[in-house]
């Protein structure tokens, strides 16, 4: 046994606490990659866009990841309020109301949605008309995207910021150095402390993201069937 462990006898404890959040907060991190290159082939394929799909860089620190998924959502973003754009100028202000009116029948703004997506690319389906409803008239996706960002930003800017995630291959002792080096030891409470404040609110929100994103993927399997 170390001294340290000796001269604080629950720090053996707080080690095994940091390496599950810190394995529970890279798995969480890693599903939201999946989720987002998800709705990237989403709307390469029916609405016409080129977002280059993203990878974890396992050799890169939590803050890199982080703002590698930003990137990202930011582009789906900017493409999303471009199409946003161009549909309420090109449709009448009625017809774009109806569109972003969450009472309005499903269908008739897919139908809506499809005719303008042709203008816009020259040729659409209904399934590229569902897309569109989905991520301008319900929104669903946009809030999910929009709250995950702050979080995202925040973790990067945190204490847990330049702690690498390469680290799950490792063998306990170099999980831990790997993990404390990046922080003082003395401050083993206060890792806890952020991992566990920042992953309450990261898992509901990504929970939130991968279930909007999973509405809009199972309904393309089931259409194009």
């Amino acid at each position: 046994m170390a001294l340290s462990d000796l001269l604080y006898p629950d720090n053996p404890k707080r080690h095994r606490e940091v390496i599950s959040l810190h394995q529970e907060l890279l798995h969480c991190m890693l599903v939201n990659f999946h989720a987002t290159n998800e709705l990237i082939i989403v709307l390469n394929t029916h609405l016409g866009c080129s977002i280059a799909p993203i990878m974890m860089k396992e050799d890169g620190t939590i803050k890199k990841n982080c703002d590698i998924i930003i990137q990202a959502m930011s582009e789906i973003q900017q493409e999303v309020c471009k199409i946003d754009k161009e549909m309420k100028e090109k449709l009448e202000p009625m017809l774009y109301q109806k569109l972003c009116d969450i009472k309005q029948p499903e269908l008739e703004k897919i139908e809506i949605a499809r005719r303008v997506v042709s203008v816009i690319l020259g040729e659409a389906t209904a399934v590229a008309g569902m897309v569109a409803v989905k991520l301008i008239g319900s929104n669903i996706i946009i809030v999910a995207v929009n709250k995950l960002v702050a979080l995202l930003a925040q973790i990067g800017a945190s204490v847990l910021g330049s702690i690498g995630i390469g680290i799950l291959g490792l063998g306990i002792d170099m999980i831990l150095h790997a993990i404390l080096g990046a922080v003082e030891k003395d401050q083993l409470l206060a890792a806890i402390k952020s991992y566990e404040e920042h992953l309450a609110e990261f898992k509901t929100a990504s929970e939130k993201y991968q279930c909007a994103i999973t509405e809009v993927t199972t309904l393309l399997k089931f259409k194009t069937k």
